[in-house]
């Protein structure tokens, strides 16, 4: 059983990591850029940006564990993790894998926006 206190400290220790807040809700961004939340708290959840493709693994391999957040955010990826039904190193392993995803994704925007403003001229 792990705590919304877990998951907050776990988000944290990985690099990079900030605490912000959405919508009322306390979100961990890197780069500026949210990958996980505690949006759903009080009805036990964590939250986790998945893609598709790895939300569908985890739910496939612990059902009991994740599932999709309900409507469009959840047919994007998005993946409730059930903190009292984890451990710590299932909490950490999902929490990293949020958190990987958000810094490669967030490296080829970079790298989208250098690219372009080579081809107009900009520095």
């Amino acid at each position: 059983m792990t705590t919304p206190e877990d998951f907050r400290h776990i988000a944290l220790s990985f690099e990079g990591a900030e605490e912000g807040s959405h919508m009322g809700a306390t979100d961990f961004r890197v780069g500026g850029r949210i990958f996980a939340t505690l949006a759903s708290v009080k009805q036990g959840y964590g939250n986790l940006m998945l893609t598709l493709d790895l939300q569908e693994e985890f739910v496939r391999e612990a059902p009991e564990i994740f599932l999709p957040v309900p409507g469009g955010w959840g047919r994007m990826g998005a993946t409730h993790i059930r903190l009292a039904e984890t451990n710590e190193d299932v909490l950490k392993g999902a929490l990293h894998a949020a958190w990987e995803l958000r810094v490669e994704k967030n490296a080829r925007v970079k790298s989208h926006a250098k690219s372009a403003n080579k081809k107009i001229g900009r520095r």
